[in-house]
Parts: C-alpha cells; structure tokens; sequence
C-alpha cells in the first residue's frame, strides 16, 4: 500500500504540529474605538438626517452594521463613559454625575472629578491589556486623573481644557504645548499610536473626539462655510420651552448654533479618512474592528431645549439625548449593510467587545448587560437566550424603563413627575400618558421592570 503524505505526516511526529497549527485560534482583533461627544443618533445621515454633512461615518455604516436603537445609560458625558468602559451603571460605578448640591449643575470639565474609588473600577483597557492588547486612549477623558499608567494604557494624549485652537494637552502624563485645530490634533497623534503598531500584536485605542461639544467656535472656517445657507427646516426644533436650563442661550439663535454645530459634526468627520489610511499603511485595516459612537445624543431645539439630560429642569430622558449611534464596521467579519433593531444599551458593550476580542468579561463586578456580538454578526440565538426588550436608565433622580413601544420615566423614587409614552402613536414624546387609565398595565408593568433592575444593579 502506497505511503500518502498524510500517513507519512503521521508516521514523522509531523501530523500534530499541523493539525494544531489548523486548530489555532484565529489571531485578535485590533479595535479602534471612536468615541464623539454630545453626537445624538438623529444627526448622523446614516440614521436619517438630512442636513449634516457626515459621508465618511455614514460610509463606515453602509459598511458594516448599525443599531437602529442604541441607547445610552445616562445622558451626560462623565457617567455616560463610565458606563461604556466599565459595564457597570452610575450606582455602581460611583460616577453619579458629581453629585453637586445643585441636582441639575453640571461642574465644567477640570473643576470636579469623579470619587477616587474610580480608580479601583475594572475598565476595558485593563482587560485587554492583560491579554496583550497594546492599549492608547487620545482625546477627552474626563473620568478623573489622568489616565497614563493606569487602566492598562501606555500611550496617552489627553485633553486638559475644552477649547479647539491650540489646546493644552497632556503627552504620557506630561504636559505639552500644541498648535491648531484640536481633532487634527488627536488624529495626528492616533495615527502616531498607530504607526508604532505591528501585526501580530492586537491593539486597542479610543480616540475620544471633543466635537460637536460646545463651544462652537474655533474650528476651522470651511466647515462653517459649508452651512453658512442651511436653513436646517428638518431638524424639528421648537421655540424655547420654560423649563429650558443647561445652554438655554443657545436657543436665541437656533437656526445659527445649528449651522455652528453642524461644522464641528462635519469637522469630526474629517477625521475618518486619515485613520483609515494609516490602518491601511500599516497593513492592519483587515483585521481592525472599527466602533463608532458618542458618550450622549442632544436635542438642539428639540423639546424646545438645547443640551442633553441637563437641558431641562426635570432631568429629561428624551430619545434624542438617549439613543446615539453605535456603528461595528470589521471587513469580513462584520456584516455589511446591516442594520439591527434589537435595543441595546452603554452596559452591553463592554461584554460585546469582550466576545469579539475572544477574551473573558470580568467576573464579579455585577454587570447588568450581555454581549450582542451574536447579533452583530448574524449568530442564531437559542431559544432561552432571546434579547431582553427593555433597556434602562438612570440619571441621579430619574430613571427610564424603555421597550420597543412604551418609555416609562420615574422621577423622586416614584413621587414624581413622572411621565409614559406611547411611542408608536407619539414618537416624539408630545402626550404624557402617565395618568391615563387606559394605560395602567404598561405603567405598572414596566415599573415593575425598573424596579427589578435597580435591584439588580444595587439599587
């Protein structure tokens, strides 16, 4: 009988080392986390607005897969990224949004820092630096003390004052003097992170952009150009509302902070392109899991209010500051195209990047949130592991329980005022259903549901 290859692969010792080399796993992904600040879903094109100028993240959606309802915990930036990195909700994490004596204040960024028990918080960063993962954070932090050394990041560039022309910035815990425009700023030095990655090695770095947060000046003059005649009739603002707190000044020129915050949407945009090309310098765009999204939505006149959940006197958890993009673009890996319906929220992405990574989420922190990397990548779900169809809130004295149809927000522990929508027939929250006994059952249902997660979550 003749000797075929695969009976002398045997017969030499040599069969085990190739079949293993075939049973190897394949090699992790790099992941480039582009986070935005103050960038709502509704102002994307690739969730339907017509007037902002966004072709190259909406390019990155048509290819790979969005989420049509994505939702943040809390709508405000510090606890928001808390709950992003971590998994785990503002009760638990101990950001609660500074806790001022004002319940509706906001400190400016630097002024105020999250308790010190943050530092103790198991982030993202620290779960896959222990498996190897080369990791760089750039831009934006704004959870406490500068994160170079800690947190797993070795490569950090952070942002020390909200301002766009020639910002004091922090290098590897070092303070540096830059000159220009604060996104070119972080770009140039991502694609410096970037172009010290080799393959072979898994990286993951978050780009935490400023735009389109306030203030709106100092980007640079093209983009306001580019909506100098946009008369922005799309966008369903409102007259000033009564309750208008946070940035109400904005609301006395909306029409012209709208062509102003459209320029610094379109300006983050621009970022995209150089990104991509040093991925494809490098060689590393194939095996790079790209993610977009923003710490909060906004309402810019929706409601008659300006800013997130801060921009009303009740706190406000409106679809508009609730539901921002979350875009997964991985060629190859990532359906293209997509566009899932599932709600999902802040706290399940931590397990979701986990999963993609092929690491494990870390045990024992109490994570309310599951992975939804099966439905991202088009994984049959069993039958007893069905997605939850509510996601929840919490904002210092409100919380929301949101499914597919209703949205229930309680305020005070239930004293009030609270609110009920009816979303299919109201979906921009006009009619407050709360006492409307047509609408007992939803109401007590979903209270029913908040108050099981806040038990979950130590509530």
């Amino acid at each position: 009988m003749p000797l075929t290859r695969r009976g002398f692969l045997m017969q030499t010792g040599a069969a085990p080392a190739v079949f293993a080399q075939r049973r190897a796993a394949p090699p992790r992904p790099n992941i480039l986390l582009i986070l935005a600040d103050d960038l709502a879903a509704w102002m994307l094109g690739c969730y339907g607005n017509r007037e902002i100028r966004t072709p190259n993240i909406d390019l990155l959606a048509r290819a790979g897969t969005r989420f049509l309802n994505h939702f943040v915990c809390t709508p405000v930036c510090s606890a928001s990224r808390a709950t992003l990195l971590t998994g785990r909700v503002p009760r638990q994490h101990g950001i609660h949004c500074f806790l001022t004596p004002n319940p509706i204040a906001e400190p400016p960024q630097g002024q105020a820092a999250p308790p010190a028990s943050f530092a103790q918080e198991v982030m993202l960063s620290d779960v896959l630096a222990a498996q190897g993962y080369e990791c760089g954070y750039v831009g934006k932090w704004h959870l406490g003390e500068e994160p170079h050394g800690r947190h797993g990041y070795k490569y950090t560039y952070t942002l020390a004052k909200s301002v766009y022309q020639d910002p004091p910035m922090t290098l590897n815990g070092q303070p540096v003097s830059e000159k220009g425009y604060l996104a070119e700023l972080m770009t140039r030095r991502a694609c410096e992170f970037l172009e010290a990655q080799q393959a072979g090695r898994p990286f993951f770095l978050t780009i935490g952009y400023l735009n389109p947060h306030t203030p709106y000046e100092g980007h640079p003059q093209k983009y306001y150009d580019l909506y100098a005649k946009t008369p922005f009739e799309t966008t369903g603002w409102e007259p000033p509302a009564p309750n208008a707190l946070r940035e109400k000044e904005m609301l006395g020129d909306i029409v012209g902070n709208l062509r102003k915050c459209a320029a610094a949407t379109t300006a983050l945009d621009d970022q995209i392109p150089a990104l991509l090309g040093k991925l494809q310098e490098r060689g590393l765009r194939d095996n790079t899991l790209i993610i977009v999204t923003s710490d909060n939505g906004y309402l810019l006149g929706r409601h008659g209010l300006w800013s997130k959940g801060l921009a009303s006197d009740p706190i406000n958890m409106y679809e508009e500051v609730m539901q921002v993009p979350m875009i997964w673009n991985w060629p190859g890996k990532i359906p293209v195209e997509a566009a899932r319906p599932e709600l999902v929220s802040f706290y399940d992405f931590l397990p979701s990047v986990c999963e993609a990574a092929g690491v494990e989420a870390p045990r024992g922190r109490g994570l309310c949130g599951r992975s939804y990397y099966p439905l991202i990548t088009n994984r049959p779900l069993g039958k007893k592991d069905e997605w939850p169809d509510t996601v929840f809130g919490h904002f210092r004295n409100t919380e929301m329980a949101r499914e597919k149809r209703f949205k229930l927000v309680l305020r005070n522990e239930g004293r009030g005022p609270n609110e009920l929508f009816d979303l299919t027939k109201d979906p921009r929250e006009k009619v407050n259903q709360y006492e409307n006994p047509e609408y007992v059952t939803v109401r007590d249902r979903l209270a029913a549901s908040l108050a099981a997660w806040r038990k979950r979550t130590g509530g």
